[in-house]
């Protein structure tokens, strides 16, 4: 099963680092960033471990809630985080899901439904696909999927300039632009007509062409 934008994620209960979690309760009414890993004491990943705890403050701000999986248990997941700590200067200061069965990683299409044996016996290669970012909504559905290879770290910069995007286009009828970031000026949905417009945007708009209708960001 391949997850797309617009569908419900998966439910699940599971073990992590913080005890066991039923994952849509544990949403509640918040957003969630759930981002995966192939295996422990992996190199990148364990920088991307520690830079997530590091600005975790700016995804509290936003009312995003963090969870990661790495495809080993959590025994493994909390040794891992002292290397993390030491080398990265921060511990993870979220729960991390210990997927040791590969249940939860083949519910998200991670892995095939044929994936089987001991994660012990597997290599980060044989997992190369547990490298995902999804962003959740409070509606529990998928609002963003990314896929990133094995080599190349994650921005999680980007990951929140993409919430900040998609907070402020749930609450207004609004896109935003090419490298938009908070505070720049955003485009009038194509779904509101020009009357519509008008009532929500009495100022008016600048159009370069009728179909590029730009407005400030509203509050």
């Amino acid at each position: 099963m391949t997850l797309q934008i617009g569908d419900t994620a998966p439910d699940f209960e599971a073990q992590t680092t913080d005890g066991p979690v039923r994952f849509h309760e544990w949403i509640g009414d918040s957003w969630a960033v759930f981002f995966s890993h192939p295996k422990d004491f992996t190199p990148v990943c364990t920088t991307e471990l520690g830079y997530m705890a590091k600005i975790k403050p700016e995804f509290d701000r936003r009312g995003v809630k963090i969870i990661g999986l790495s495809v080993d248990a959590t025994s493994d997941h909390k040794r891992w985080a002292a290397d993390i700590e030491e080398t990265q200067g921060t511990a993870p200061n979220y729960p991390i899901i210990g997927d040791d069965d590969f249940r939860v990683a083949k519910l998200y299409g991670m892995l095939s439904a044929e994936t089987s044996g001991e994660c012990g016996s597997r290599t980060p290669a044989d997992n190369q696909t547990v490298r995902n970012v999804f962003v959740i909504g409070p509606d529990k559905k998928v609002k963003l999927v990314l896929v990133y290879p094995m080599t190349t770290g994650r921005n999680f910069d980007e990951v929140l300039r993409v919430i900040d995007s998609l907070q402020l286009t749930a609450r207004h009828k609004v896109a935003t632009p090419v490298n938009w970031r908070r505070g720049e000026d955003v485009i009038i949905a194509g779904s509101v007509s020009d009357e519509e417009a008008r009532q929500r945007y009495p100022q008016g708009w600048k159009a370069p062409r009728p179909y590029i209708r730009i407005v400030p960001q509203p509050n």
